[in-house]
Formats: structure tokens, sequence, C-alpha cells
């Protein structure tokens, strides 16, 4: 898995490397039960902080889409609690589409960006 961080972006750090493992999640490129990098390996390989890693776990972990070991390490394990996240989707996508129709977005191009999101990253 090749995570990029993008230094000049007003994005956290942590925050990027949370959305790039929850891609890779999303569109298999990383599997159930397979081990990330170490916290080490990890900042190491992308030139942040191990408190930067350690966050985007722990927060990853808080959020169910990985397991920690403290021995064997970090693994994708995803929460299989459906209704939990459709429910976190919805709060996202509120104030997403509130912020799109202060700036005039319509429901139709609404539609069409969520298309163009799952057929850009191939999520059935």
């Amino acid at each position: 898995m090749v995570i990029e961080i993008d230094f000049n972006s007003d994005e956290a750090i942590y925050m990027q490397l949370m959305n790039q493992i929850i891609m890779g999640i999303a569109t298999s490129r990383l599997q159930e039960g397979e081990y990330l990098p170490s916290v080490r390996q990890l900042a190491e390989a992308v030139g942040v902080n191990m408190h930067t890693v350690n966050k985007a776990y722990a927060l990853l972990r808080q959020e169910g889409f990985v397991s920690i070991d403290r021995r064997k390490g970090t693994f994708v394990s995803i929460d299989v609690n459906k209704m939990k996240a459709m429910q976190e989707i919805k709060q996202d996508l509120m104030v997403a589409i509130a912020r799109g129709h202060c700036k005039n977005v319509s429901r139709e191009e609404v539609h069409q960006i969520i298309d163009e999101i799952y057929d850009e990253y191939g999520i059935d």
C-alpha cells in the first residue's frame, strides 16, 4: 500500500493517513485481516512523527476499520455494524449537502458526484 502525504494540504496529516487507509479498504487494495505497517515503519516511510501515525491508527480502531493487537500489530478488521455506518454516512452527507446547497449545488449534481466517486474508485 502506498500512502502519499501532501504536506502543503490544509487537511491534518493524521486525517490524510486515515482517509487513504479507508480508501484502500473501500477499493479492496487492503483486505480484511491484512496487517498494516507498524507505527514506526509507516512513520519512517511517509516522513512523519510516530505520534501522528499512532493517532490515525487509534481513530481507525475507534471507528471500526482496524483492530490493534499489541503483540501482532494493526490489521484491517471491518466493523460489521451497518446501521452505525449508515448513520455516520448520513451525518457526513447532511453537512456536505448543506454546504453544497448554500452554494447552489442541485440534487442532481450531488447524485452525479456520488456516482462519479463510485465509478472512479471502483466501489460497488
